[in-house]
């Protein structure tokens, strides 16, 4: 039998820093979570952006009780009162860190309250309109706004900032300029953990795989399959409901004659 693992903890996290680069997997169910834990990953991820989310996150944690889980909190939130509330709540439940796209000043509030947060740098998805879907550091001048805003998030008290398709050699200098650990998500090899969503991993979508990313399995294709069983399984059910095939013999519960006509008289000496 395998001994439990090590849970790492942020101090951990932070004496490992340069020294290697930790695996890092973004799980959405408890099946996920278990699977990642017996696989070895080094750190997880989980959403806690909806009621769904909050309600999963106590099977998630139970699934890989020797994980270092992360929560992400909702964007948009409307207050610094707001995030610390929803962060004390993951951490009740047995979080181990929490995620926070908000500004720095949110931030700042949470880490002042010892919630150890993990802040953004560089794509934000939800932000696209400003952007584009495209790499972030591609100028001077975005590099530099990208070096001012990890600095900001390093001063308001984050231990660790996801870094999101930033170019791998921009990146692999940043985190050498900070004391933050960096989650590259499409920003290469070269910082402190290596980040990626179990859709992708999984083949789980069938949209485009993002650069970024690499598929090691197909389950669209074997959930799609195993739709058309379900299809196929009812259909046939149905037919032989319909045929008379089913219930056969076997599924039915017998019954003594001499017994169910004593039961039918007890029943009838009621009325």
């Amino acid at each position: 039998m395998l001994r439990p693992r090590k849970k790492y903890t942020v101090y951990d996290l932070q004496k490992l820093k340069g020294k290697r680069c930790l695996t890092h997997i973004h799980v959405k169910s408890p099946e996920e979570a278990q699977a990642a834990e017996l696989a070895g990953v080094d750190l997880m991820s989980c959403s806690f952006d909806s009621l769904e989310a909050q309600l999963r996150l106590p099977r998630i944690i139970e699934a890989a009780p020797n994980s270092f889980i992360s929560v992400a909190t909702p964007h948009g939130l409307a207050s610094s009162e707001e995030a610390i509330k929803i962060a004390f709540k993951a951490l009740e439940i047995g979080a181990s860190s929490v995620y926070c796209s908000a500004s720095t000043h949110i931030i700042e509030k949470m880490s002042n309250e010892q919630i150890p947060v993990v802040g953004h740098l560089g794509m934000v998805p939800r932000h696209v309109t400003w952007t584009g879907y495209r790499a972030i550091g591609k100028t001077a001048e975005e590099a530099k706004s990208l070096y001012v805003k990890m600095k900001e998030l390093e001063n308001a008290g984050a231990y660790a900032a996801e870094i999101e398709v930033v170019p791998e050699k921009l990146a692999t200098f940043l985190s050498s300029k900070t004391s933050m650990i960096l989650m590259s998500l499409g920003s290469g090899p070269n910082c402190d953990t290596q980040f990626l969503f179990s859709d992708d991993i999984l083949g789980d979508y069938d949209e485009k795989i993002p650069r970024h990313a690499k598929a090691y399995r197909d389950f669209l294709s074997e959930k799609n399959r195993l739709q058309e069983e379900r299809i196929n399984a009812f259909s046939e059910y149905i037919k032989d409901v319909k045929d008379g095939c089913f219930p056969e013999k076997a599924n039915l519960i017998d019954i003594n004659d001499d017994l169910l006509e004593e039961s039918i008289k007890e029943i009838n000496s009621i009325n």
